[in-house]
């Protein structure tokens, strides 16, 4: 299967990232160069699970640059509804289309729909564990607003421990010289030990604080998260997290004027209203810059075919991966499949590392 896909932003080089980069600021510099140049071409968009801005700006990237689009946005409304496994539902659809995007709840769902695409798949968000294209809009969003992607003191906080668009973003900015992470969150919402073990191992300088107002003013970045309801196993575990951390005017004041405040969207409550009309909220400017991101994402995979995936693993014998929340749990067709790294074994789907 010749199938070039896009899983994990990490499985391409610092180099590719760059092209995508300028990329997208030559299409929205110059949209009308564009137009047309995925004229019969279809994308399937498969969103297992709720989206607006992600679903969207890919549909407006392939309308604009001239393509079709098919898929479903609650699976409801498929076959999966039938009991349809995530194997079969991609072999077709695969065979129908040029490019499938998919979003999926369960973590590791984009690489096992990889293993069975006609055509390349791109990781749409698969549960907490990655969200590439996100990180791709936050590296077009962050080169446009402060001029590099080294020397950043970055402050995410929030849900960091679910956030799936905080790993994949701290995962691309450690690429990086002289980065510096500020991790805010409860004790409950810490990043997972797989992602600790990225910056350790990369050299960037990492903070876990308690709160907002012990760090704001040392920050380049601030990047808010939502607490995220869909992700908590229990309503009492979601309501001893939630509204815990709101950035508000008074917290603001301490802040640097050219503080940039980004968000992957939607938000809830974590960011007051009023913060919306002042010029260090960039999260609607990211918004678009994504729509930009992923035109020029679609046209490299369709047009050049220079993004290539990581290759799996081995099996184990007798070994299961722990996270509950995996996709070998339930598509269990699926062959157990584990990297080794450093002398540690990781699910080669989700990242979980054997115990």
């Amino acid at each position: 299967m010749n199938a070039h896909h896009l899983i994990d932003l990490n499985d391409i080089s610092v180099e590719q990232w760059d092209a995508l980069i300028r990329l997208a600021a030559d299409i929205r510099l110059n949209p009308r160069d564009y137009m047309g140049r995925c004229r019969g071409r279809i994308m399937a968009t498969l969103f297992y699970e709720p989206s607006t801005r992600t679903q969207m700006s890919f549909q407006a990237a392939m309308l604009r640059l001239g393509g079709e689009i098919i898929g479903f946005d609650n699976p409801g409304n498929s076959s999966v509804s039938k009991g349809e496994s995530l194997k079969d539902t991609v072999r077709i659809v695969s065979g129908y289309s040029d490019l499938i995007v998919m979003r999926h709840p369960q973590e590791g769902a984009a690489k096992a729909a990889s293993m069975y695409s006609l055509c390349p798949v791109i990781n749409a968000g698969d549960g907490g564990h990655l969200h590439p294209t996100q990180t791709l809009t936050d590296l077009v969003t962050l080169s446009n607003e402060k001029g590099s992607l080294s020397g950043l003191k970055i402050g995410v906080c929030g849900d960091i421990k679910y956030g799936r668009t905080v790993h994949s973003l701290i995962k691309a900015m450690c690429k990086f010289s002289g980065n510096v992470f500020y991790l805010i969150s409860t004790p409950e919402l810490g990043v997972p030990g797989y992602i600790k073990e990225v910056m350790s191992s990369s050299g960037c300088g990492c903070l876990e604080v308690n709160s907002l107002e012990e760090c704001i003013g040392e920050l380049d970045v601030l990047y808010m998260t939502r607490i995220q309801r869909e992700r908590f196993a229990t309503p009492e575990e979601y309501e001893r997290n939630r509204g815990v951390y709101i950035l508000d005017r008074k917290k603001l004041s301490k802040a640097k004027a050219d503080l940039s405040i980004m968000h992957p969207l939607p938000r809830v409550d974590e960011i007051e209203d009023a913060i919306d009309d002042d010029r260090r909220a960039v999260y609607y400017r990211q918004a678009v810059f994504g729509m930009y991101a992923r035109m020029a994402l679609i046209l490299r995979m369709l047009e050049e075919d220079v993004i290539t995936a990581k290759g799996f693993g081995k099996p184990i014998d007798g070994a299961v991966c722990t996270n509950p929340r995996c996709i070998t749990h339930t598509e269990h067709y699926l062959p157990g499949c584990f990297s080794q790294e450093g002398g540690a074994s990781s699910c080669c789907y989700c990242d979980t590392r054997l115990a």
